[in-house]
């Protein structure tokens, strides 16, 4: 392949070899020629969105658990302090933390009879549409567009993949699941149409061979993993090509961006290697390429969604961390019991405080994520500031499966759109589509009246609401 075009490379660079595709990071040689040493303005880059579903909700949502602040903190504005919150773990990055604290997700109440107890069923379809789902154990689905599908019909289409689904828990079931719903609505929480969830993807293996391109068949990837070369060594001869052609921070930039890549490769050969050995597993049932430890698991999916967004192959992911319904125990955490029993807690004070351990450990994974954005750098800043990470659950308070005060958070600095180190609260009855309006106006859908059930925007900015 050519790899000078004109006098620099193009933004859509790949290195290609038998059976494996790399982009490429943004590199100096792929500004037009002498933009680099002038004082020309750069195009901004466009915002890398990620939502995050949280599932069945937060301790700090009951109404003892809200009086001691384990979710949202006492203070609003940017004085707050986060010492008895599950979201702790954040204070590093309170400067790109925004609280949105007191909305609610109205859409996943049950609307009639027949849907009552069906919240676990219906919940998740909720959180990135905030459509009421129709209730139905048949094919003929309908809830609304996700907000990430909204935006990634606007501005992922000049991507190779517009968006991206992820996982952690087995979640691929059919049919129905129980209350007259079909189990698509709590598996599903990225929806293309109204009519249409989008498949997810738990397996970290999957994710990298669809990003990397690593072998157009199975059966070539199959082969390719036979000799046990990575696909780096595929494009090699490529590499060195392209190296004599960039300048020192180029070459820096490009060893560090392969040598990232290698390293997930590297962990994913290893978890396979380990979960082919006959070892007793954790997961039995989970692909050999899912790690049992959720930790490992979390941070290779946020590893290839780093380096995605570096390459420019998606801006847009969804990742869904668990199911409802699951018994995984998070010992970690510092509590033994399995998640959902700990859930209902039933509103004892000791359990409440056991399920906020395991709502803080949860929040925990996502430092690593912003360190890994924070240390990307793209043109002139880093990509957690061009990046809106939203999370959150549809629930609220899990023991009575209610939708009033539901957790709400923001990261990153979405260029520009989002302040950082703010806790918003919103006054009572607000729904949880007002700010995701708003976020969606700061990603650049200005034109979007309306989203779910929204009755107007919310301010996500501090200065407007310490004025308004």
């Amino acid at each position: 392949m050519e790899f000078i075009t004109g006098k620099h490379l193009p933004r859509r660079t790949f290195l290609k070899g038998m059976g494996a595709t790399v982009a490429l990071p943004l590199l100096d040689a792929m500004e037009p020629a002498g933009r680099v040493w002038s004082k020309l303005p750069r195009a901004v880059d466009p915002t890398r969105l990620v939502t995050i579903e949280m599932v069945h909700g937060a301790a700090g949502s009951n109404e003892w658990g809200a009086s001691q602040n384990l979710w949202a903190p006492a203070e609003v504005g940017r004085d707050f302090d986060l010492s008895t919150s599950a979201l702790s773990p954040l204070e590093p990055y309170r400067d790109h933390l925004t609280i949105i604290s007191n909305t609610d997700v109205r859409m996943a109440e049950a609307f009639q009879s027949t849907e009552i107890g069906g919240d676990h069923f219906r919940s998740s379809a909720v959180f990135l549409t905030q459509a009421h789902p129709k209730q139905t154990e048949g094919s003929d689905v309908y809830v609304g567009t996700s907000l990430d599908q909204l935006y990634a019909n606007r501005f992922g289409q000049d991507t190779p993949i517009p968006s991206m689904q992820l996982c952690i828990e087995n979640i691929n079931q059919s049919g129905g699941c129980a209350y007259g719903y079909t189990c698509v609505y709590t598996d599903s929480i990225s929806w293309a149409t109204p009519t249409q969830p989008l498949p997810v993807i738990r397996d970290p293996r999957v994710a990298f061979d669809q990003l990397f391109g690593a072998g157009g068949t199975a059966e070539e990837r199959d082969a390719r993993r036979r000799t046990n070369k990575s696909i780096l060594d595929w494009v090699a001869g490529r590499v060195a090509t392209l190296r004599t052609q960039l300048g020192p921070n180029d070459l820096e930039r490009l060893d560090r961006y392969l040598e990232n890549v290698r390293e997930i490769e590297r962990r994913i050969q290893s978890v396979e290697a380990h979960n082919m050995s006959g070892a007793p597993r954790e997961l039995p049932e989970a692909p050999a390429g899912v790690p049992d430890s959720f930790e490992e698991h979390m941070r290779l999916m946020f590893d290839i969604q780093a380096l995605a967004f570096a390459s420019d192959i998606t801006r847009v992911f969804s990742l869904k961390m668990g199911r409802d319904s699951s018994a995984r125990v998070y010992s970690e955490s510092g509590s033994d019991r399995p998640f959902h029993p700990a859930s209902h807690h039933g509103g004892r004070e000791a359990g409440i405080l056991e399920f906020s351990k395991i709502n803080q450990y949860h929040v925990s994974m996502l430092p690593y994520f912003l360190d890994k954005l924070k240390d990307l750098q793209e043109g002139e800043g880093n990509m957690l500031d061009k990046t809106m990470i939203m999370y959150g659950s549809p629930m609220a308070d899990a023991n009575l499966h209610n939708h009033r005060r539901a957790p709400l958070i923001a990261l990153g600095k979405a260029n520009g759109a989002l302040e950082g180190g703010v806790h918003l609260r919103a006054p009572d009855g607000t729904p949880m589509a007002n700010p995701m309006l708003s976020m969606m106006h700061g990603l650049g859908m200005d034109d979007m009246e309306s989203f779910g059930d929204s009755t107007g925007e919310f301010s996500l900015s501090s200065t407007t609401r310490s004025q308004g």
